[in-house]
C-alpha cells in the first residue's frame, strides 16, 4: 500500500521530486521528465502489457491444453519448441522483423510481447495438467464427464495455481520488455528511459527505471494476493 501511495504521488506531482533527482542531471539539464505525462506513459505501458499478455497467455493454455490430449500428444515437442523460440529470440530483433510488416507503433510491440510471454504459461500450463492424477481423471469419468466437462470442471480448476503463476510471471517479463516499444514509437515509459540516453540524463533513465520496477512489484505482489484469495493454502 505505501509503494502504491508513493509511485501514485510521483506520477501525480513527479515535480515534488526534483530535490532528490536533481543531482543526477548536468549542465541545467531538466531532472523531471516534461515531455508528456508520467500518468499517461504509464497506463500506455500497462495498456501494452496487458494486451500482450492477454493474448499470448490465451494462446499458449491453448496449445497446452491440445498437446496434453492423447490424440496430439506427438506435438508436444513441436508446441515448445515454439515456446523456447519465442522466449530466446531478442524482442529487438523481433521488433526489427515486424516493422516491415506492421509498421511503426503499438502493433510490432504487441507481437513481440505476444511471442516473449508465450514460455511461462505454456510451460506453466503444460506443468498443471500433466500433474493431474490419472485417478482423478477416471473418476470424472467414472461419474460420465464427458472430455469436455473433464477439463473445464476437473483438469483447469485443479491446475489453476500452477497456470496463474504463469501468468503472473510473464506479465512481469513484458512489463520489463514493453520498454522497448518507444525504439519503435510505441508510447510507454521506455520514452522517459530513451529520453535519458539520448541526452545523457541520468536522472531521467533513473524515474523511468523506477516507475517501471515499482509497477513490477505492486503487480507481482497484487496477483500473488489474488492467488492466495483464490487458492487458499490448506
Amino acid at each position: 500500500m505505501l509503494l502504491a501511495s508513493a509511485l501514485g504521488v510521483f506520477l501525480s506531482e513527479p515535480q515534488w521530486f526534483t530535490r532528490w533527482l536533481a543531482p543526477l542531471t548536468d549542465n541545467g539539464a531538466p531532472a523531471i521528465y516534461d515531455r508528456d505525462s508520467l500518468w499517461r506513459l504509464a497506463l500506455a505501458h500497462l495498456l501494452l502489457v496487458v494486451e500482450a499478455s492477454a493474448i499470448g497467455g490465451g494462446a499458449a493454455i491453448a496449445a497446452a491444453v491440445i498437446v496434453t490430449r492423447a490424440s496430439a500428444a506427438d506435438f508436444l515437442p513441436i508446441a515448445r519448441s515454439i515456446a523456447n523460440i519465442a522466449q530466446t529470440f531478442p524482442p529487438v530483433a523481433v521488433l526489427a522483423l515486424a516493422v516491415p510488416a506492421l509498421g511503426f507503433g503499438a502493433k510490432p510491440v504487441l507481437f513481440s510481447l505476444t511471442l516473449y510471454g508465450l514460455l511461462p504459461v505454456f510451460e506453466s500450463t503444460l506443468a498443471g495438467l500433466q500433474r493431474i492424477p490419472d485417478a482423478t481423471r477416471e473418476a470424472a469419468f467414472g461419474m460420465g464427464m464427458n472430455a469436455w466437462q473433464r477439463l473445464w470442471q476437473v483438469e483447469l480448476p485443479l491446475a489453476g495455481p500452477v497456470i496463474f503463476h504463469g501468468v503472473r510471471l510473464a506479465l512481469v517479463i513484458n512489463l520489463g520488455t514493453a520498454t522497448i516499444g518507444s525504439t519503435v514509437a510505441a508510447s510507454s515509459l521506455g520514452d522517459v528511459i530513451i529520453a535519458g540516453l539520448q541526452t545523457s540524463n541520468t536522472a531521467f533513465i533513473v524515474q523511468g527505471a523506477i516507475v517501471i520496477a515499482a509497477l513490477a512489484v505492486l503487480i507481482y505482489e497484487g496477483l500473488g494476493l489474488v492467488a492466495l484469495w483464490r487458492w487458499p493454502a490448506r
